[in-house]
C-alpha cells in the first residue's frame, strides 16, 4: 500500500526554498548600508554572501537586486525574498 501524502512529501517540482540566517541578512544589510559602496560593489558582496553558502549568482540580477535593497531600506523579509530570487542552485 503507498502511504504517499502530498501534504506530508514535497513533490520534486516543488522547489526548495532558502532560509538564510537572520543574523546572516542582518550583517549583509548592515554592511550594504554602511559601507557605502556603489551599486556594482554591492552586487560583489551580495554575490560573495551567496556563493560562500554554494549558490550561483547572475552578475546582472544581483546589481539590480543591490540597487533595490539599497533604494527601499529593505527589511531582513525582503532581503529573504529577493536573495531567494537570486539565489541559483549550483
Amino acid at each position: 500500500m503507498d502511504n504517499y501524502s502530498p501534504a506530508s512529501n514535497a513533490s520534486p517540482a516543488t522547489p526548495v526554498i532558502e532560509k538564510f540566517n537572520a543574523t546572516d541578512l542582518s550583517s549583509l544589510r548592515e554592511e550594504l548600508m554602511q559601507a557605502g559602496l556603489d551599486s556594482c560593489h554591492s552586487a560583489e558582496l551580495i554575490s560573495s554572501f551567496l556563493s560562500v553558502r554554494g549558490y550561483g549568482v547572475s552578475s546582472q540580477a544581483a546589481r539590480g537586486v543591490a540597487w533595490r535593497i539599497e533604494s527601499s531600506a529593505c527589511s531582513l523579509k525582503c532581503m529573504q525574498e529577493e536573495l531567494e530570487k537570486l539565489a541559483l542552485v549550483m
